[in-house]
């Protein structure tokens, strides 16, 4: 059977996620952001995508837009074994095929529920019926396989919805389905930068724009905390004269943004900074406040985080501070819980705790209650304690409760990353004047 044209593909690339769950407040819906990564890689792009309910006659509808308009139609989710996973039967019934069972399915089903000790439910018999024609795509994490299924004009790739399903048989569906559509190669960059605001850097890389050629797209995205830039420059092929010059425009932003730039490989704070800890063989610990231990599961969200991260205290209470940091209470009854005198006693004793060679403290005011005028809500102070004493910094961070308390985790990550970079170059100046 032959296949749609190629620049049909190329041009018209749609995407199609099931789920009522997904038209909720509660569920985001992200597997197109991991495809259209993917995509953006072969330079290749998705021209439409819609979210659809779980009814039967929805997902008829969105098939047969998407079929009207698109050549290469990615689907998500409603391949379940429960009655309202219906993505199966809507497609079969757009492209005129039958259903089909497949035993092959249904015994790797059977045997993935033996391997944990359990026994299949009827119900999963379901997920063993094919569309005619179909190939099936394994699903080495979950019981749904895939579909891949070629018509004249249109392919339709049919996919489990659960990211940890989804992701790596997307990966595996491009390099060996999707590769041969590729349009072009993209040199991309992602700088990510903290301790300012988005117009700030968008001033300080203004003399970038004049070396931009047409083809290097750089856009910015702000966040609580962080500020990211995006450089992407599709090929025809990659040479080391386009390498040159998307290097040019990388190395000057880095250059312009100086210690703001955190990571330029797409690495999150808390992993540069478990980098940095595991090069210098320093350990930390962490006493937390308003942030709830949110700081204590974003350094130990980093594997190998035990080689380094020793405790992580919650000292919620005042009487928590005082009892496992040593926080006199008389110093929290005279300048209160969150002072720069308190963040200084909670991060010194922090350290004393574990003990350990780093402490980060954070007590503020995450809202949206319990401000005044004179420590309003967004008030935040961080401290650590090394060696060398302790600093304390006064933050007024600006947002909800949730965004204060990300910000504030942020800030704390940063200034240990400073002192981690600060404490690399010691170390490499005493060891040129030694030489």
């Amino acid at each position: 059977m032959s296949r749609p044209d190629l620049n049909q593909v190329k041009e018209n690339i749609e995407y199609i996620a099931i789920g009522s769950e997904l038209l909720t407040s509660s569920y985001p819906e992200t597997n197109s952001l991991f495809l259209a990564d993917k995509l953006e890689n072969l330079g290749l792009e998705i021209k439409y995508k819609s979210v659809v309910s779980d009814r039967l006659d929805d997902i008829v509808g969105a098939v047969k837009v998407a079929l009207s308009r698109s050549r290469l139609i990615f689907i998500s989710g409603g391949l379940g074994p429960t009655d309202d996973d219906r993505t199966r039967e809507a497609v079969a019934r757009v492209v005129k095929r039958p259903l089909v069972f497949c035993p092959a399915i249904l015994k790797k089903i059977k045997d993935r529920f033996a391997a944990r000790g359990a026994k299949m439910t009827p119900s999963n018999r379901k997920q063993a019926y094919i569309i005619k024609g179909a190939e099936v795509l394994d699903n080495p994490n979950g019981t749904a396989p895939g579909l891949w299924l070629e018509t004249r004009t249109h392919l339709l790739a049919l996919l489990p919805g659960p990211p940890p399903e989804f992701n790596p048989m997307v990966e595996k569906l491009i390099e060996e389905k999707i590769g041969i559509y590729r349009n072009n190669y993209v040199l991309k960059a992602i700088i990510r930068t903290t301790g300012a605001g988005e117009s700030w850097v968008e001033d300080r890389i203004k003399p970038v724009y004049r070396l931009l050629p047409p083809e290097l797209e750089l856009t910015t995205l702000a966040s609580p905390g962080e500020v990211q830039i995006r450089l992407t420059l599709p090929v025809k092929e990659i040479n080391k004269q386009n390498e040159k010059i998307f290097n040019k425009v990388k190395d000057m932003i880095i250059k312009l943004l100086g210690d703001k730039v955190f990571s330029t490989e797409g690495q999150t704070l808390e992993e540069v900074v478990g980098h940095e800890l595991s090069a210098l063989g320093q350990t930390l610990a962490c006493a937390e406040s308003c942030t709830g231990g949110l700081l204590a599961d974003r350094i130990t969200s980093v594997p190998g985080s035990s080689n380094y991260f020793l405790a992580g205290l919650v000292t919620y209470s005042n009487k928590a501070k005082t009892k496992f940091l040593g926080v006199p209470s008389k110093l929290i009854k005279e300048k209160g819980a969150v002072s720069r005198e308190v963040a200084e006693s909670m991060a010194a004793g922090a350290r004393k705790q574990a003990p350990a060679d780093l402490a980060l403290a954070i007590t503020g005011i995450a809202g949206p209650g319990g401000g005044s005028s004179r420590k309003p809500v967004g008030l935040v102070y961080i401290g650590l304690a090394s060696q060398d004493g302790i600093n304390v910094v006064e933050n007024y961070f600006q947002g909800n409760r949730r965004q204060i308390k990300v910000q504030a985790t942020q800030k704390a990550l940063d200034m240990l990353r400073l002192k981690s970079k600060n404490k690399k170059k010691s170390i490499k100046k005493d060891k040129v004047d030694s030489q």
